[in-house]
């Protein structure tokens, strides 16, 4: 059984930066894909950042630039680094696994980006 425990969530100020943090346990494995979508109030989750297998990775047009993701295999642990926060970053970020086309994910964390 797979589970994914996030952390790091919170609220900043416009222009701040947050670190997001998943760590799963459970058979993984490096080829497996992570990631992170996000669902703002009245709209559909969409996509954040993935890391595919051999380091690929793929943004939205809207945080490239400002969020990294990284991963760490050894900890089973995928890393979402927000720069430059944006009140329309505002939204549950949810971690996100795919093994093998069964797709698991997180229970979400809030972020709030507020003046």
């Amino acid at each position: 059984q797979v589970h994914l425990l996030e952390s790091g969530g919170g609220s900043v100020q416009p222009g701040g930066s947050l670190r997001l943090s998943c760590a799963a346990s459970g058979s993984i494995f490096s080829i497996n894909p992570m990631g992170w979508y996000r669902q703002a109030p009245g709209k559909q989750r969409e996509l954040v950042a993935v890391t595919r297998s051999g380091g690929t990775t793929n943004y939205a047009d809207s945080v490239k630039g400002r969020f990294t993701i990284s991963r760490d295999n050894a900890k089973k642990t995928v890393y979402l680094q927000m720069n430059s926060l944006k009140p329309e970053d505002t939204a549950v970020y949810y971690c996100m696994l795919d093994v093998f086309s069964v797709v698991y994910w997180g229970q979400g964390t809030q972020v709030t980006v507020s003046s």
